[in-house]
């Protein structure tokens, strides 16, 4: 029976022991989420600023300047039918005349060295050409408007992401802070319940039971802040700021 008791007592050393030292090193993560909090820039503050920063986009941007390269191409192929040509020659010449005078009749064959040149303008009319160059261009205009609808999309699934994201956050600061505070409140707890086991005023049962409470929170309030910073650091890097700690005061 000695035994047991000094088992007993040895266990609940030991369990009083490291529900000290949690309390110790949890002390200032709970104070620090119970006293501050993050301070988020507004909602369209962070959806421009995620909207700027998108790879996505900005490759749909990029797309629509294609397009309309495209189209002023399409818009400027008809000068494709009009053209200057030059021709020049350099090199012997060979001039032949004649001359009847009379009865009597002369011809003549002389060679000359002489540079020649040419210069004019042309002009062509394929039979489909006009018909397709209209069609071509209307093409264009409507893979710009296709491209811009795009964007538009683009920047709206952002938007919708965003505001998901940042209600998110706000709901993970809101629920860590009742974890902590909970917490807190439960180690306060724990410390009453301890003083009054030594002093044979609460049965061992209600201390495990009130011990394993405390675990619990602490267990709850640790997956809270994991859920948090993970939240925090995804809308962080999306947006490209960091939110800094403030008093709650």
């Amino acid at each position: 029976m000695n035994i047991s008791l000094k088992l007993s007592a040895i266990l609940i050393t030991v369990i009083i022991s490291c529900t000290n030292v949690k309390a110790q090193t949890t002390e200032d993560t709970d104070s620090l989420f119970q006293e501050k909090k993050f301070i988020l820039p507004s909602l369209n503050t962070v959806i421009d600023s995620v909207i700027k920063r998108s790879a996505m986009v900005s490759f749909r941007d990029n797309n629509i300047l294609v397009k309309e390269a495209t189209l002023a191409t399409e818009r400027v192929h008809w000068s494709r039918n009009l053209g200057v040509q030059a021709d020049s020659r350099y090199g012997n010449l060979n001039n032949f005349s004649s001359n009847e005078d009379g009865e009597a009749l002369s011809q003549v064959l002389t060679t000359s060295k002489q540079f020649n040149y040419s210069v004019g303008l042309y002009v062509k009319f394929p039979l489909f050409d006009g018909i397709n160059r209209k069609n071509q261009i209307k093409l264009a205009k409507s893979e710009i408007e296709a491209a811009k609808s795009m964007v538009e999309f683009e920047n709206e699934q952002v938007r919708r992401m965003v505001i998901t994201l940042y209600q998110d956050l706000l709901l993970k600061q809101k629920v860590l802070q009742i974890r902590s505070k909970s917490l807190s409140d439960a180690k306060v707890n724990m410390q009453m319940v301890e003083k009054e086991f030594r002093n044979g005023i609460v049965p061992i049962s209600e201390y495990v039971r009130i011990n394993s409470i405390t675990t619990d929170m602490e267990a709850a309030f640790e997956k809270a802040k994991y859920e948090f910073i993970t939240a925090r650091k995804l809308l962080e890097d999306m947006s490209g700021f960091v939110f800094s700690l403030n008093s709650s005061n």
